[in-house]
């Protein structure tokens, strides 16, 4: 019974996940003007496990700096969620990249997977973050030397 109900998860996951990773590609991609990069976290940590599954996320950073967490459709239960999006977002809103990466934050009581699951995920979204904008960087002083070059 038990083994049934985790592969009936497993295939909802992955089925939502195959719909999401569909409509959130779009997301991933950082804007030159403001910017603003959303990074889901879908795909960078689908091995990150909760109580109940994966926690992906889409986490907006602009300048450097985070402004948002989205968690998106999971299978961990509504309550303990709340609960660990109520304590560990919080912490990470308005800090620099910089900053959030070595934040120790404080999990919820009671909600200590779901809330490792977030931490996790959001650590390796802005590795993610951080690897992007050095690409950008050399990116931009390739063009720069290519330009004294002619």
């Amino acid at each position: 019974m038990k083994k049934t109900i985790i592969i009936a998860a497993i295939m909802l996951l992955v089925a939502g996940t195959a719909s999401l990773d569909a409509r959130t590609k779009k997301k991933t991609t950082s804007k030159k003007a403001s910017t603003t990069q959303v990074i889901y976290t879908g795909d960078i940590a689908n091995k990150v496990i909760g109580y109940n599954g994966t926690t992906p996320l889409n986490i907006k950073v602009k300048n450097g700096v985070i402004e948002d967490i989205e968690v998106l459709p999971n299978q961990e239960s509504p309550s303990y969620l709340k609960r660990a999006k109520d304590k560990v977002l919080p912490q990470y809103i308005g800090k620099t990249v910089a900053e959030a990466k070595s934040l120790k934050p404080d999990i919820a009581t009671g909600a200590t997977y779901t809330s490792q699951a977030l931490i996790k995920n959001i650590q390796m979204g802005l590795d993610q973050a951080k690897s992007s904008s050095a690409t950008n960087k050399k990116a931009a002083t390739k063009k720069k030397t290519t330009k004294k070059r002619r």
